[in-house]
């Protein structure tokens, strides 16, 4: 496989273009993440969380969230938006069960995004019993490289454990999320088994890209040759058909297109999904960089907002400067993901670049 793009890919891309064009005039909603704290029980080294706001930041009020949720509720259908708690770990909460059946109450599914520490059966049955529908849990490869990256010693195990536990429950959707770098990278074949051992059945793979503080850990990052490899692993492993891993959500990947996800490259921040954050800002995800924030709840109506300030989002124009400029792939990839530009707007990696012939 190679960067370079058949005729019947590109065919693939256009049409593909034309359906996201359709979306970006809805922009329906359909994803809500909640940043309900910023405190966490590890101290992850690849954090993407903005790191200059400080983890002693308040945890937001459920009633502050809820009064953006009564916003949104007359003018979605609630079924069709799923509402992501995340952080953070959002289990460093006791309260997420409460808010939890508040929006399952009003017809939200909800789901969480953790690292499995504080998840045990006694926790996993209160979520469940408050409407739980979602789930994924981060596990970075067995216990050397997991611990190390999460830098908590009983990281591993933990998760493991809500793996376990998650498997034997059939009335929600879960996955398993881990992010490849240096220290995992050959090992991903005898994890892959070990996934699949385990009762995983749905895996997204990731890079770590230079933001919060894996910004100040090079040693974190693939070279082009790990990058290209961990795709064709990807592609190899969807071919076996015996666990579904798809690549992140993030980066125009060329040939690769529609063989390591399940559709072709878009980034829905802003088109479908939005976020809300611990001040209340008003973002497409909470990835996106801290001063691109589009309103906030406490003086902003948020369907307002969504409606009429996401502007930036759906007309990425002013994405093609740098080496965006003049690239002929520039009307399928948008400058890449949201989250990939710095505080100056300036793209931070290419992936299409990274990949080999």
């Amino acid at each position: 496989m190679s960067k370079e793009i058949g005729l019947r890919k590109r065919i693939g891309l256009e049409l593909y273009r034309k359906i996201h064009q359709e979306r970006v005039r809805k922009h329906e909603l359909r994803t809500l993440f909640w940043e309900c704290t910023l405190r966490c029980n590890v101290a992850c080294r690849h954090c993407g969380s903005d790191c200059r706001v400080s983890s002693v930041h308040p945890d937001m009020p459920i009633e502050d969230f809820l009064k953006v949720i009564d916003g949104i509720l007359p003018q979605v259908n609630p079924n069709k938006v799923l509402v992501i708690f995340t952080g953070g770990e959002a289990l460093v909460r006791p309260d997420i069960e409460q808010c939890g059946m508040e929006l399952y109450r009003r017809g939200f599914p909800w789901g969480i995004v953790s690292n499995g520490l504080f998840l045990d059966r006694q926790r996993l049955d209160g979520l469940l019993k408050s409407g739980l529908h979602a789930a994924t849990i981060s596990l970075d490869g067995f216990e050397e490289a997991h611990n190390w990256l999460r830098r908590h010693p009983q990281s591993y195990s933990k998760a493991v454990e809500a793996i376990r536990m998650l498997s034997g429950e059939k009335e929600i959707v879960w996955d398993v999320v881990t992010c490849v770098n240096r220290k995992n990278i050959d090992d991903l074949g005898q994890f892959k088994e070990f996934l699949i051992a385990n009762g995983v059945k749905d895996w997204r793979l990731f890079t770590i890209f230079p933001m919060g503080r894996a910004a100040q850990m090079p040693e974190l990052q693939l070279d082009d040759e790990q990058f290209t490899r961990t795709l064709d692993f990807i592609r190899d492993t969807r071919k076996e058909g015996r666990i579904h891993a798809s690549y992140g959500c993030e980066g125009f990947l060329g040939g690769y297109e529609h063989e390591v996800r399940d559709n072709f490259y878009e980034c829905n921040a802003g088109i479908d999904s939005a976020s809300v954050l611990i001040d209340g800002s008003i973002s497409g995800c909470p990835s996106i960089r801290a001063n691109f924030h589009q309103g906030n709840i406490y003086r902003d109506d948020f369907m307002d907002v969504w409606n009429n300030r996401f502007q930036p989002y759906r007309d990425r124009s002013w994405a093609k400067e740098g080496i965006c400029k003049d690239c002929s792939l520039f009307r399928y990839c948008e400058g890449n993901g949201m989250h990939q530009h710095d505080d100056n707007g300036k793209l931070l990696v290419c992936h299409h670049r990274r990949i080999l012939p």
